[in-house]
């Protein structure tokens, strides 16, 4: 698809709003739970994605960025489509495209396309409910001529400021354009500053909220081989004894998140008191918009689908004796949470870590989470044309580590390499590991190198 890069917004619905007019407007064929955030959107979509397929539903799966092929990004009951199907849904978008194109001063985007393409697939095959995330922000992204019955937000922070604003304010802002009228809005915990712009979006359309740490939320969790153990609060009930196989505090908030937003879809619009402002912006609980048991899901379908569930590239054990972890966090936010996980649940005793970043990335914060737990740093490149070029990176990374932990490789495979060497300097291959992180391109870079199942994806 010869089209505009993905990361160059001309901020107008009109194009995309135009092309599913043309395609029959496919996604108004199916019911839509719309997801925006800065950190944690793919990894809700997939761990919402599985709990509405364990209930037996037919799914369609938008995410991006992809991690090894593009095909990854549109997802039909769990699996990406064929190289027959996504070339099947490329002729069969392309006719129209090019009758829209004709009609405006710039053509569709990729990312428009692609969007287009997900909608026609999801609506061809049938699926019974989407799980669509947005690619960038929220009001002007092509995926926003959706109407999410169910709309969640996840943790918002400072990225992409060259396109959604400088401010929490600003971004939140953006991300909002995707709460409608009358739909039920699933709040992970959010800066106050984001989660103000949210509510007065939330009572200005008539949607319904359901907050984390208020209507829902993670009671308990403690470290187990593979991931952790969980119980949830949802907005029906509790739910316990939950094996979640991923890292982290923030994925447990992921799973309560993406628990409260599949109640939500299965029970359709909650009861509860009209949402007002006051009531909206209380940080204690109050009288819930959202509760009662009515509309709890099976508990023993809720442990199966999180059990099966997998986020690639979000602290992957891609290998052990070192164990490798592939991540990919890009921006300060993630990169804090991607740190307290590693040591909450791996306690290296030596940690190598290997960077390879976007130029237009918050590159000095990145480096201030990674420095207190590596030892030595390897500067790379990845094969996206955004990467910042290792020496720039050295330059940075060097004023926060110091030159004598700092190491520049041209190549992502001479990187890993090195690091894996300055890993195993202790001779300890249990206490010593190797962080492969920076952004999506890089995780997924590194998935080819080191042969990542296919299968695990």
């Amino acid at each position: 698809m010869a089209r505009g890069v993905e990361w160059e917004i001309d901020p107008t619905l009109d194009r995309i709003r135009d092309l599913v007019d043309v395609l029959g407007d496919p996604q108004r064929t199916y019911p839509v739970i719309h997801i925006a955030g800065t950190n944690g959107k793919s990894s809700t979509a997939r761990l919402i994605e599985a709990l509405l397929r364990e209930r037996g539903l037919r799914t369609g799966l938008y995410t991006s960025p992809e991690l090894t092929t593009l095909r990854e990004r549109i997802a039909i009951d769990g699996a990406p489509l064929t190289e027959d199907q996504f070339a099947a849904a490329y002729e069969d978008v392309l006719p129209f495209a090019q009758i829209v194109d004709g009609k405006h001063e710039v053509r569709l985007s990729f990312f428009e396309m692609l969007t287009a393409m997900a909608f026609a697939a999801f609506a061809d095959a049938p699926v019974d409910v989407a799980v669509v995330e947005t690619g960038m922000g929220g009001t002007w992204d092509a995926t926003n001529v959706a109407d999410g019955t169910v709309a969640v937000i996840t943790p918002i922070g400072l990225d992409h400021t060259r396109y959604l604003g400088d401010t929490v304010e600003e971004i939140a802002g953006e991300k909002a354009g995707i709460i409608k009228p009358g739909s039920v809005v699933v709040l992970a915990q959010q800066p106050v500053e984001a989660a103000e712009v949210l509510l007065h979006r939330i009572v200005e359309v008539g949607a319904t909220a359901a907050r984390e740490g208020i209507e829902y939320g993670v009671l308990d969790r403690d470290v187990a081989f593979g991931g952790q153990q969980l119980s949830l609060q949802g907005l029906h009930g509790g739910y316990d004894d939950i094996f979640l196989p991923l890292f982290g505090e923030h994925q447990a908030s992921n799973a309560a998140t993406a628990l409260a937003a599949v109640e939500a879809f299965a029970s359709g619009t909650p009861t509860g008191g009209e949402p007002n402002l006051e009531a909206a912006t209380r940080v204690a609980p109050g009288d819930p918009y959202l509760g009662g048991n009515e509309g709890q899901l099976d508990p023993a379908l809720v442990r199966s689908g999180f059990a099966k569930s997998a986020s690639p590239g979000r602290l992957e054990v891609a290998r052990t004796g070192p164990t490798v972890l592939l991540d990919a966090s890009h921006n300060p936010a993630g990169m804090a949470a991607t740190v307290a996980t590693i040591t909450e649940s791996f306690g290296f005793t030596r940690l190598a870590a290997v960077l390879a970043i976007a130029a237009d990335k918050d590159v000095a914060g990145v480096l201030d989470q990674l420095e207190p737990v590596v030892a030595e740093l390897v500067v790379t490149r990845n094969s996206s044309a955004r990467s910042l070029p290792p020496e720039e990176l050295a330059e940075i990374a060097e004023g926060v580590f110091g030159p004598e932990r700092v190491h520049v490789a041209d190549r992502l495979d001479d990187a890993i390499d090195r690091a894996m060497g300055f890993a195993e300097e202790t001779g300890e291959y249990r206490g010593a590991g190797v962080l492969i992180t920076g952004s999506s391109v890089t995780a997924g870079d590194a998935r080819i190198l080191l042969r990542v199942e296919e299968g695990r994806a």
